[in-house]
């Protein structure tokens, strides 16, 4: 045997430059001999690969390919040892050793084999057909069977591969399918980006039809003949179909390795992949691949493996899975189906992590793959069912898979899925699209469980960086003002927008029950220099709603309207910065007062949000809490349209329009008469006040759920005003205003 050591002592004397020694080939051929001998020798067939002198020799013709490149006086050029291994096909056999498995534990010799040479070898060899033939079999052999026991060198593989298409996303092309991706390219008029000493090498090589290689008759070392044993006997045939994205489906199953490890680099690699994909790689991956179908039938079959029915409690409470750390937290409770909740959302994650960092193309294609296969055809049957149970798992998943959301592509696609693509003013007559329907009925359900989560859902939804949302929720039936009253003077202060004598609720035996409309607040000064009513008239009148026999908040040392300013000064500049790109006008459009008036439809979102506020004293808290919380979202965003509808108390509403306000006003008005029904409603209320916020055992009170209401309903005023505090002036909200003790500004 020779061994390395020995030919570089000896080849240091050797004249240097372009004619190499001899010794480093004979070395080289000597050690694929030794290879090949064997099988010709060999009588035990149970030996395996490590226990035999295959690895060594292996190793030793890497070094030699290593050790004569670094010699190699001009850059570029292949040596003698790398010709040979390109003439002979060396690679080409090794991997029908690696597909015959024999020695025992030869494909993993081969695997490695491959991943060195490729990452040690600075000569680029995969344009070869030689080389990329081979490693598209190779990457057949592997992830064909689950818990491989190659599945670590499989992933080195891949991860050299992807490593070298970063540096030339062009070389995708010839690792997918080769012959067919540079067809298509040179059609485009795209260059196949060959160096000349890569295509001669490649036409010296092979031609470039898919022939099948075979072994080297002229010139053959001796042995290789023994490959052709019934033994060893292994097609080199393509077994007639096409090698449709070998590294793609080899990345797909390690990502499903149960070794954490092994699973997590083939999707770096796999994300690494089609984020470098030249345009002609990307079009072949989403068009003519199985990529994106592949990886959504992974996310719908990981979606089928939970239980039929999960607590939203629990799908709420596994926030923060990701791709990288797919387990659920070890700290959380268990409760069943918890693992396979937590597989479905990292690979949710990770679908949408890859359409965030992915060539545009491929992006879309899984994109659309995502909502025709998940949403569309797993999640939209579950959604309308009939079954609440099934309602109610389907619209938690939903709502974590929102919140875990970040790629424009994807949120696209489920902004069109749940809200459909109408934009128009809506009629209350309309019919919108199936599930947008069904999901305004399920705000109102008889189920308060599917209300709430459907609620959140919307929540959820408003907090997304899509101008459409917002604008097909409420924009689109504000745009033109058609809510205030065409032809009448702006109101001047709250008591001119409200006429107590026609409201129902403000009759002869109301008004005599004891609650007298406040006095009016300070003269408002002048309307500010784009027409809004004044910030602290607005302010006032949320804090100064409810009459002072409902409060109870300043007889509990809690946070006060303070507390809710500086919430909602850190939410409104979250909502600001996130709908700055969206172009919004700062102020309002003056009314055109000769314009006829036309008839107003707050929109199915607001009316039914308005409907729950309505009947906020007969509801559960936590129902209360949820509305009251979308509410506010909206309410925080800063388009003008929404604040003077949603927060502007003094505006002259058209005929049959309400606001938010005035909503609020009936139902202080409904809170007024009911209070004379309840005996010591003012202790009652603060003891319910007190349980809310644990200070108090929860005991069961008598008119429970309307003193609950109060409570919410005091909050959310305060929260309100508050938020009106924060968005006005438009430029610095806290410069010009500071907060006031509780009660007036």
């Amino acid at each position: 045997m020779i061994l390395l050591s020995s030919v570089v002592q000896q080849s240091v004397g050797s004249k240097r430059g372009r004619e190499p020694s001899i010794d480093l080939l004979q070395a080289f051929v000597e050690h694929w001999k030794g290879i090949t001998h064997y099988y010709i020798e060999t009588t035990d067939e149970n030996t395996p690969a490590k226990k035999t002198d295959i690895p060594w020799r292996l190793k030793q013709m890497l070094d030699i390919l290593v050790y004569e490149e670094q010699q190699q006086a001009a850059v570029g050029e292949a040596g003698p040892c790398l010709e040979y291994l390109l003439q002979h096909k060396i690679l080409e056999t090794l991997c029908t050793l690696g597909k015959a498995e024999y020695p025992p534990g030869m494909r993993q010799q081969v695997f490695q084999f491959f991943s060195r040479v490729l990452a040690q070898v600075q000569h680029p060899l995969l344009h070869y057909l030689s080389v990329h033939r081979p490693v598209q079999k190779l990457l057949r052999l592997g992830g064909t069977v689950p818990g491989s026991v190659t599945e670590k060198e499989e992933v080195q593989l891949t991860t050299v591969l992807c490593s070298k298409i970063q540096q030339d996303p062009e070389l995708l092309a010839y690792i997918l399918e080769g012959k067919k991706i540079v067809a298509r390219k040179k059609a485009c008029g795209e260059p196949d980006a060959l160096p000349k000493d890569t295509a001669s090498r490649r036409d010296k090589d092979c031609s470039h039809d898919d022939a099948p290689a075979r072994p080297q008759q002229d010139g053959e070392p001796c042995g290789t003949q023994a490959l052709n044993n019934p033994l060893l006997a292994e097609t080199e045939e393509l077994d007639g179909r096409t090698a449709e994205s070998n590294l793609i489906t080899s990345l797909l199953g390690l990502c499903r390795s149960k070794k954490s490890r092994v699973a997590l680099k083939a999707q770096e690699n796999l994300l690494l992949l089609v984020s470098t994909a030249s345009p002609a790689a990307a079009t072949y991956l989403a068009q003519s691949s199985p990529c994106c179908h592949a990886i959504v039938r992974h996310l719908c079959q990981l979606y089928r493996s939970m239980p039929a029915f999960l607590d939203p409690a629990d799908i709420a409470a596994l926030e923060g899975i990701s791709w990288r750390l797919p387990s659920a937290p070890s700290d959380e409770a268990s409760f069943p189906g918890k693992e396979a909740l937590a597989a479905f959302l990292g690979w949710f994650d990770y679908c949408d992590h890859l359409i965030t960092e992915a060539h545009m193309v491929v992006a879309d294609a899984l994109a659309k793959a995502v909502a025709e296969k998940l949403f569309v055809e797993t999640l939209q049957p579950q959604l309308l069912h009939v079954s609440e149970p099934s309602i109610l798992t389907s619209t938690a998943l939903l709502t974590a898979m929102l919140r875990q959301l970040r790629s424009p592509a994807l949120l696209r696609e489920a902004v069109t899925f749940l809200l459909g693509t109408d934009r128009q003013p809506e009629a209350p007559g309309d019919k919108p699209c199936a599930l947008y329907a069904y999901l305004i009925g399920h705000c109102d359900h008889l189920s308060d469980e599917i209300s709430i989560a459907t609620l959140r859902l919307f929540e959820e939804l408003l907090q997304k960086p899509h101008e459409g949302i917002i604008r097909s929720l409420v924009l689109r039936n504000l745009e033109g003002r058609p809510y205030v009253a065409r032809g009448s003077p702006e109101p001047e202060s709250y008591e001119d927008t409200l006429d107590l004598e026609e409201d129902p609720y403000f009759t002869d035996s109301f008004l005599d029950s004891g609650f007298q409309p406040r006095a009016k607040p300070r003269p408002a000064p002048a309307t500010s220099y784009d027409g809004k009513t004044a910030v602290t008239e607005i302010v006032n009148s949320f804090l100064c709603l409810v009459p002072e026999e409902a409060k109870t908040s300043a007889f509990l040392e809690e946070t006060g309207y303070d507390t809710y300013v500086h919430d909602a000064y850190g939410l409104f500049q979250e909502c600001s910065s996130r709908v700055a790109p969206w172009g919004w006008p700062q102020t309002l459009i003056p009314l055109d007062l000769h314009e006829p008036e036309r008839p107003f439809f707050e929109g199915h979102f607001l009316r039914v949000l308005f409907d729950r506020m309505s009947r906020i004293l007969d509801q559960p808290y936590s129902l209360n809490l949820q509305v009251t919380s979308v509410l506010s979202r909206l309410a925080l965003f800063p388009h003008p349209h929404i604040h003077e509808y949603l927060l502007d108390p003094y505006i002259s509403l058209a005929p049959g329009c309400r606001s938010l306000f005035s909503v609020l006003v009936r139902v202080i008005g409904d809170l007024m008469q009911r209070i004379q029904r309840v005996p010591q409603f003012p202790g009652k209320l603060l003891l319910v006040r007190r349980q809310l916020t644990g200070q108090a055992p929860g005991e069961q009170l008598d008119h429970q759920t309307l003193l609950q209401g109060v409570v919410v309903l005091e909050e959310f005023c305060k929260e309100l005003a508050a938020i009106a505090f924060v968005k006005f002036p438009p430029n610095g909200p806290l410069q010009n205003v500071s907060p006031a003790p509780e009660g007036q500004v």
